[in-house]
């Protein structure tokens, strides 16, 4: 994979955990819902050993790491996680 297209998968990651993060945190509470999705997704990748990042050439110096963010990625749904693909294969 290009050096080029690890940075954008990498801004890609940024944008899902602050969208994330503002979804789990609006009007001044926390969403229960969108927190136990979080860590639900979380822990399936880390249970499960799934780790995009990892398979896309990009390698975090603790692959739990990669882990936890491919479930973040997998956390804001299918349709997102479908269209981030989608850009990867273009």
């Amino acid at each position: 994979m290009e050096v080029y297209s690890k940075f954008i998968i990498l801004a890609l990651l940024a944008e899902s955990i602050v969208e994330k993060l503002k979804i789990i945190y609006e009007n001044g509470k926390f969403n229960i819902n969108k927190m136990l999705a979080l860590a639900i997704c979380c822990a399936i990748t880390v249970f499960t050993g799934s780790d995009l990042f990892g398979l896309l050439g990009i390698n975090f110096n603790m692959p739990i790491i990669g882990q936890l963010f491919t479930g973040v990625l997998i956390s804001r749904g299918a349709g997102t996680f479908h269209d981030l693909v989608k850009r990867l294969e273009e």
